[in-house]
């Protein structure tokens, strides 16, 4: 086990990416120092100030400026901007005998060899023997950079490649050099999983490596298809989107967003440099990219691509789409595909493939073409950029957002009927692929005793993915370790006396089979079991309380069911809190509403670092009613401190509810008062949060873990407070900064939030708080303009301002 540690990194290069990596390193808690050139003559504006070109602000301009823009810019490449603070800059004459302090040098400056060389040249002169050294090259080969430089520097030198942005996309490739001794490569892939929250691949030295090899494929594939179906842009985009598992910007959105010019760049690299690559002429360009790449159509960096945004008379924005025959922009047009709506249904996406290669439209002709295709090339890729088919999986899924890797989507729709494809296509594949069918293995993938087993070429046999002993993979358990099940939940025992409750409804929202399916699994805990985790690996952790049965209830006037509905959701929280065994949240992706408030009343919450959470009623008209209104009044009396000014604390966490505030990052969630300094904590690589959590749940029931005693002594304000949230409601109405509507749902929320209009500062209990906040509620249900804006959530997605 390598006793390297981590504590301080010298990026070099200051661009999008070396700032990028920056942030993320100061993320984990890293010190780093930023370096980048010296400006050769001054700006406009250091000219008027008087500076010389030996200042130290013009010294260190570029490398200042370029992380200033990193940080303005959103998505943020960081989880909180006082981490920033961890990032030290400095310019590469002045500061480099600075990377002498380092524990791993990174370089990320321009692609080109030369200018590589250099670098490394000087930084040798610095660096400390056995200090990591390597390169963010996306695609120039490690044994050229290493070229003349001491055995020392060789031995710790390789390719560290992260995508774009560094803090979202989790694809980390370590590339070895000629001489990169095994150690480094194996602390460099284990510390990418385990600090960086990354799924680690070690690649071989090929041209674009994994990720960008097939992906560029992918893309590459699909400019030439295009044609020849003769499918529009918007066409692609709805073929190639969440419909199969893909991000919402699909293929040409993406291309837009990246850029024309480096994914050509990467392309013409590959043609260049692989040609004995079977698919060699596919990486040539089709004559619309080249003149797109002629008239500078390169996306969002130039203003127009494949989709330009324009004012229309009436000044209305509109985006049009790039039409790949003429040439021209013209207003979008929907797509649509009889074989699409077939897989409405069909909530996941794993079981739309074999619906979708069946089609007998266009889409189902375009998807026969593109999965032949697409096996084939990844089947033929091995031995060549890896040994192991599940690496090119999880480098799709990692650096693409893909949900399914190629090998994962040809078991989806069965290896025989994946090979009849390829042949009624023109397409053969890899021999391996054959003898593994011929010898009775039938799928590229197993599942046994909860563990993903791929299959081995070389051994023949299915042998079990290498890491997986820190995660837990719900997907591997839910049938084998079932203790309970309904239309809501899935409730898995995940060993060590710990349950865990798996949200199985659409979207994870809370409604009725899922508050019981909590409670059942707090019953079967309680009985039988040491502790409860609530966590799942969908999308997102849950959107919130299923407002469609909340509307019903309300249109209907059925206010006494709604009532004990919200009176259930409410209890079923208090029993998350007041259960006598331990109860952790483990919330990642969009966590706002009841998923917020559930994750509010756990004994801990274990949050994955991106964690989008808050409490967001308000925008359908309604206040927090699943103990969440109660919850802020309760936290902000804990905060009081002797001497502040109460009325300020509680306004703080009255306007994080009033502006419906939904942090960024699990970290921006303890400002928010949501998450809790000291108790609850973050993880920074989601495939470890469901096992984090089960740690931590079965160390609280070994510590010996004690039913709290229920609160009843929550300091209240009364009219003291109520008085003042009164006053800056009617202000803000009669400023229209808020409608008359919005006075009312902040007047209720106040009420709640003060503990009613009591004389003076009393201490109540939190059921006293709940009935205020669940009469709250349902008085605002009986609100038409809260049915318009619950409707309009319900037909958009969107919340409604009245």
């Amino acid at each position: 086990m390598s006793k390297r540690r981590i504590n301080k990194v010298a990026i070099i290069g200051s661009g999008i990416m070396g700032s990028g990596i920056a942030c993320h390193f100061a993320n984990i808690g890293v010190e780093v120092l930023l370096l980048d050139i010296v400006p050769r003559e001054l700006n406009d504006a250091e000219k008027a100030k008087g500076l010389t070109l030996d200042d130290k602000v013009v010294r260190n301009r570029i490398v200042n400026t370029a992380l200033a823009t990193a940080l303005k810019s959103k998505p943020s490449p960081i989880y909180h901007q006082s981490f920033a603070s961890r990032i030290t800059t400095g310019n590469l004459e002045d500061d480099i005998a600075k990377v002498a302090d380092v524990d791993w040098i990174m370089e990320v400056v321009v692609e080109r060899l030369d200018i590589k060389k250099q670098v490394f040249e000087k930084l040798e002169q610095h660096r400390t023997p056995g200090t990591l050294i390597t390169s963010n090259t996306s695609g120039i080969p490690i044994k050229f950079m290493s070229e003349g430089r001491s055995e020392d520097f060789q031995k710790h030198f390789c390719g560290t490649h992260f995508f774009n942005p560094a803090r979202y996309l989790k694809l980390f490739e370590v590339i070895p050099g000629p001489k990169t001794s095994q150690d480094v490569l194996d602390f460099l892939n284990g510390y990418g999983e385990q600090f960086l929250g990354k799924t680690s691949v070690i690649a071989k030295d090929t041209p674009a490596f994994i990720g960008n090899r097939i992906g560029i494929f992918g893309i590459q594939s699909l400019f030439h298809q295009v044609k020849e179906l003769g499918l529009t842009v918007e066409e692609v985009d709805k073929l190639t989107g969440p419909v199969i598992g893909r991000p919402k910007s699909a293929t040409f959105r993406t291309v837009d967003v990246v850029g024309l010019d480096t994914l050509v760049h990467v392309a013409n690299g590959i043609y260049d440099n692989c040609p004995d690559d079977e698919a060699h002429e596919l990486f040539k360009l089709p004559d619309f990219i080249n003149t797109m790449m002629e008239n500078k159509w390169l996306g969002s960096k130039t203003g127009q691509g494949f989709y330009k945004k324009v004012k229309t008379d009436d000044g209305k924005s509109e985006i049009l789409s790039l039409d790949l025959d003429t040439l021209d922009y013209r207003s979008k047009k929907r797509a649509s595909f009889p074989t699409l709506e077939l897989t409405k249904t069909v909530d996941k996406v794993i079981d739309r493939f074999p619906i979708l290669v069946k089609g007998k439209d266009k889409a189902g002709e375009f998807y026969r073409k593109n999965f032949a295709a697409m096996f084939a090339y990844v089947s033929h890729r091995i031995p060549e950029i890896s040994d192991e088919l599940y690496k090119i999986d999880d480098a799709m899924k990692a650096g693409f957002g893909w949900e399914h890797g190629p090998f994962q989507i040809w078991d989806a729709i069965g290896v025989e009927k994946g090979l009849e494809i390829m042949k009624a296509e023109g397409k053969t594949p890899a021999a391996w692929v054959n003898d593994m069918v011929a010898s009775g293995n039938t799928s590229f993938y197993t599942v046994k005793d909860g563990a993903t087993y791929y299959y081995d070429i070389d051994k023949k046999a299915q042998e079990k993915v290498p890491g997986q002993d820190s995660f837990i993979i719900l997907d591997n358990i839910r049938k084998s370790n079932e203790v309970f099940k309904n239309s809501g939940v899935v409730v898995e025992d995940l060993g060590d006396g710990i349950l865990n409750v798996e949200f199985q409804s659409k979207m994870n929202t809370i409604g009725g089979d899922v508050l019981a399916g909590i409670n059942k699994a707090i019953d079967i805990a309680e009985k039988d079991f040491a502790g409860l985790v609530v966590g799942n690996q969908g999308a997102n952790f849950s959107v919130g309380a299923n407002i469609g049965m909340i509307f019903m209830m309300a249109a209907e006037q059925e206010y006494d069911e709604l009532n004990m509905a919200i009176k259930y959701f409410q209890d079923t929280m208090m029993r998350m809190r007041y259960s006598s065994i331990p109860t952790i949240s483990a919330p990642h992706g969009m966590t706002l509403g009841g998923g917020c408030e559930l994750s509010m009343h756990a004994d801990k919450v274990v949050a994955a670092a991106e964690t989008y959470i808050g409490l967001v009623e308000f925008g359908v008209g309604v206040i927090p009613g699943g103990g969440g209104s109660k919850e802020m009044a309760l936290r902000a009396q804990d905060t009081f401190k002797k001497g502040d000014v109460e009325l300020n604390t509680l306004q703080e966490y009255f306007l994080t509810i009033g502006m419906a505030k939904v942090s960024t990052s699990a970290y921006e969630a303890f400002d928010l008062g949501v998450l809790q300094k000291g108790k609850d904590v973050v993880v920074v690589n989601k495939d470890r949060q469901i096992a984090t959590a089960k740690a931590y749940a079965k160390l609280m029931a070994d510590q010996g873990y004690t039913q709290p005693v229920k609160r009843n002594d929550i300091k209240v304000l009364g009219k003291q407070a109520l008085g003042m949230f009164l006053v800056g409601t009617d202000a803000m109405e009669a400023s229209h900064y808020i409608s008359e509507h919005d006075q009312k749902i902040a007047n209720k929320l106040a009420y709640v939030m003060a503990g009613g209009d009591l004389s003076e500062p009393t201490k109540v209990s939190e059921q006293y708080l709940l009935d205020l906040e669940r009469e709250a509620f349902l008085s605002l249900c009986t609100e038409r303009k809260t049915l318009e804006r619950i409707q309009h959530m319900l037909k958009t997605g969107k919340p409604l301002r009245n």
